[in-house]
């Protein structure tokens, strides 16, 4: 009996041992498995009623693909019957992990060198947001990115970035150069006029203390905006120098 023939009252103690997610699993590989039955394996019990796996199918019913599942809110995973905190964190942290790893498919140790380069990092871990999310990358002298810090969660529609805390972060870690980012949750990737303002404060501030702003880079749906290659930075940096 396949997984998909079990009615919703049947435990999955009491499926034959080869049918139960975890035993198929070790038995045949995680490949031979169905998004249910992998989502069965992370929140590992079921409820009165319902078995792991019928919580698994529900989850991709009612947010229709795992992709949806990584930008779902804590929220409305708790209005999901008999998913509780702790399955809630398991699942949380499963799909942080595969963002993750999508995003170290570029080797820390390769300098950047284009917009793409960095949007391509962050595409699998902000596109999906519901929230903006705004991010910070500090480079070494070899542009390569030495750390990523949040700098703020927003609204869903706007996040506030701080330029004095941007600039504190990166001189107390001594980085010459930066690019932030941020996502829109709506997948649009226009700027909107907050977004140039913000980008020209940053880059006249940061070349007042002796940082260079490489970039602002805007993330949406499989999509971005660099500030750099439409020109913008360059018109603030010398903007900036005309300032001196």
């Amino acid at each position: 009996m396949s997984e998909s023939e079990k009615g919703p009252s049947l435990s999955i103690r009491e499926w034959a041992e080869d049918d139960r997610p975890r035993e198929k699993l070790l038995r045949h590989g995680e490949h031979a498995l169905s998004n249910a039955e992998l989502v069965a394996i992370i929140i590992r019990t079921g409820t009165r009623g319902r078995s792991a796996v019928d919580i698994g199918r529900e989850l991709l019913h009612r947010f229709k693909s795992l992709r949806a599942m990584s930008g779902v809110d804590i929220a409305e995973f708790r209005e999901v019957p008999g998913l509780k905190d702790a399955k809630i964190a398991q699942i949380k942290a499963a799909v942080e992990l595969g963002r993750r790893m999508l995003s170290e498919e570029k080797s820390d140790d390769e300098p950047v060198r284009h917009s793409s380069d960095v949007a391509n990092r962050l595409m699998p871990i902000m596109r999906d947001l519901k929230k903006e999310r705004f991010v910070l990358l500090l480079l070494d002298r070899k542009n390569v990115i030495t750390d990523i810090i949040n700098v703020d969660h927003g609204t869903v529609d706007q996040a506030n970035p701080h330029v004095r805390e941007i600039l504190q972060q990166t001189l107390r870690k001594n980085a010459p150069s930066i690019i932030v980012a941020h996502n829109h949750p709506s997948g649009s990737i226009r700027p909107s006029d907050q977004d140039k303002a913000f980008t020209r404060n940053l880059v006249i501030a940061a070349f007042a203390t002796g940082v260079t702003c490489f970039d602002h880079i805007i993330i949406g749906n499989n999509r971005f905006f660099s500030f750099a290659d439409e020109g913008l930075i360059g018109t603030y940096v010398a903007e900036a120098k005309r300032n001196v």
